[in-house]
């Protein structure tokens, strides 16, 4: 399994009390905001807790983070930010997996656990992808309103689900 780009590998067995920092650097930073689609990261840190079970491990913790991204409506750059509370579980795969037709019913604490198959889990990955739920995909900036009514979007007849429809029917 190839390592992602901020990719901070754990062992269970060597879980301790030392709670753990993580902090991207400027490379890591630079291939998570391609990836995720943004200008740029400019801080990416979390400190968690880790307490281990056998080979499920509990990470409790706080994850903050700095970047800019395009503002949806103008493109314009647009700062944004994000503190966060991170609860994860890391477990062993299922030694077999579901049947492609197979209903899976999953209890509620399962629900926030993720799987990791082999020795270690990859830590810094939850943490990207904890990232990736924090961003809006839809943030505006304070351009947008004047934006969209320069293109004629400012209001729900010229922008709602038929508004393509309408412009046809005007031709």
């Amino acid at each position: 399994m190839a390592d992602n780009e901020f990719s901070h590998r754990i062992d269970p067995r060597a879980v301790d009390t030392r709670p753990v920092v993580l902090e991207a650097d400027e490379t890591e930073r630079a291939a998570l905001a391609k990836r995720f689609g943004l200008v740029s990261i400019g801080r990416l840190t979390a400190t968690l807790a880790l307490e281990a079970d056998g080979q499920a491990v509990t990470a409790k913790g706080r994850m903050q983070a700095d970047w800019i991204q395009p503002c949806s409506v103008s493109g314009e750059d647009l700062a944004q930010s994000a503190d966060e509370e991170l609860d994860l579980r890391f477990v062993p795969a299922r030694a077999e997996p579901a049947a492609p037709d197979e209903v899976i019913e999953l209890e509620e604490h399962e629900l926030d656990e993720i799987e990791y198959e082999g020795q270690t889990f990859d830590l810094g990955e939850a943490v990207a992808q904890s990232l990736a739920l924090a961003i809006d995909p839809y943030a505006t900036g304070p351009d947008a309103e004047r934006v969209r009514r320069e293109k004629g979007l400012s209001d729900e007849a010229s922008s709602g689900p038929f508004a393509a429809l309408a412009a046809l029917r005007k031709d």
